[in-house]
């Protein structure tokens, strides 16, 4: 007996019954629970019979058969209703459930239920997904071609070597790049669109610094000019929007460089918690009944054209400043590249420094401690930025919040043994 088979069987039968019900429930009078769960399984036995007799017509055949049922069916339904709903969803869904089901047989299982779950999902969201769509803007739909053109037209067609000088500029990998950052970021503005702009205080601080703390910062410091007592509250969120942007440098490190993750990943976190631990204290510091400046100022578009542009020339240019001060004033002037690069933008050296990390052109113990130095830097900067444009009362909290947060990377960049990674 082939287990491998029954396996299958049991597959297609669990994935024509999820998309069934989705559909039944619906009050589809097309197909339902046992019509799905039905073109499913006989998809497999499909595949089956053509692995079997080693014939390549027998899928394409029942698979038009499939799509004439479908077509009388509604021929029908508009002979016999006046007004007959005929959509394409449906069908569309049966043909895709009799193609899952002969690939778990003639290819990958796994692709096959990934798709097979992913489209029960989408039937399930429908109606928010029209929700949702109905009320973008036009910055929202901006947004989606911006990086639908960053990552799907431009990406794939620049030249995958590298030019240049010092040999590290690799045009597709900078765009790569680009496209992660922005893509980080267009996540976060899309999370924001979906729970609204009233979705508490913690949710303010991870939105922030997933779309860019920079720009939190300087929102928040702002409307403690405005609204005084919301001073420790817009500490909070500058703190945690800190806190989720270093949590993004260890994902872009994760990202590029993974073979390394272990031995980069425990400094970076330790300084992680202990800044997330700064935004909990300043959390039951807050006044729980004042709900006022709860609502998170709406961000800039994050995906704009010129803005990727920009970044990939910054990434760029500090890939060469890095090789080039290392070749010509070796690794300790490294560190005063980082405090430089990381006042502007942690996201270009950070992916600058790993890429260096990953040619082994860079030292892993020294990298990490770079990356954490320029994320030390980044937060000195937004720490003077909100104390200019912020009132006077949230001076003294940003200075010891993130005082203790700078002087704890210091510490760590310092005394961090060599042998302590994972």
């Amino acid at each position: 007996m082939n287990y491998s088979d029954l396996t299958t069987l049991g597959i297609a039968f669990g994935l024509g019954l999820l998309v069934g019900l989705q559909r039944q429930k619906t009050d589809n009078e097309m197909a339902g629970v046992r019509t799905f769960t039905l073109i499913s399984v006989l998809g497999v036995i499909a595949g089956f019979l053509a692995r079997e007799y080693d014939n390549p017509f027998i899928l394409p055949v029942l698979g038009l058969c499939i799509a004439a049922m479908l077509i009388m069916a509604n021929v029908i339904k508009l002979k016999k209703f006046d007004e007959a709903d005929v959509g394409q969803t449906t069908e569309v869904a049966a043909l895709l459930m009799f193609a899952i089901g002969a690939y778990l047989v003639v290819g990958s299982q796994l692709i096959g239920v990934l798709v097979g779950a992913t489209m029960a999902i989408l039937l399930y969201v429908k109606e928010h997904l029209h929700d949702l769509i109905e009320k973008m803007s036009n910055k929202d739909l901006s947004a989606i071609m911006t990086l639908a053109g960053i990552s799907l037209i431009v990406l794939p067609i620049l030249p995958d070597r590298t030019i240049g000088p010092l040999d590290v500029i690799n045009p597709r990998n900078i765009w790569l790049m680009v496209t992660l950052i922005v893509g980080i970021s267009v996540v976060g503005y899309f999370i924001y669109k979906l729970v609204g702009k009233k979705v508490g205080i913690i949710s303010n601080g991870i939105l922030g610094g997933l779309i860019s703390s920079t720009a939190t910062t300087v929102s928040y410091a702002r409307k403690t000019k405005d609204q005084k007592s919301i001073g420790k509250l817009a500490v909070f969120v500058i703190t945690t929007a800190s806190v989720v942007s270093l949590i993004r440098v260890l994902i872009e490190v994760a990202v590029v460089v993974p073979e390394k993750l272990s031995m980069m990943m425990l400094p970076l976190l330790f300084e992680i918690i202990i800044i997330a631990l700064i935004s909990v204290g300043l959390f039951y510091l807050i006044n729980k009944n004042n709900k006022e400046g709860d609502e998170m100022p709406e961000p800039e578009n994050p995906a704009q054209l010129k803005g990727a542009i920009i970044f990939g020339l910054l990434y760029g240019f500090i890939l060469l400043l890095v090789a080039f001060t290392k070749r010509q004033f070796g690794n300790e002037a490294l560190y005063i590249v980082a405090i430089i690069s990381g006042l502007t933008d942690v996201d270009a050296i950070t992916l600058s420094l790993s890429q260096m990390v990953k040619g082994e052109r860079l030292q892993t113990d020294l990298g990490w401690k770079l990356i954490l130095l320029a994320s030390i830097s980044n937060l000195v900067f937004k720490g003077i930025m909100a104390i200019v444009i912020g009132a006077k009362e949230i001076a003294k909290w940003i200075a010891v919040a993130f005082g203790i947060a700078v002087a704890s990377g210091l510490l760590i960049i310092w005394l961090w043994p060599q042998t302590w990674h994972f």
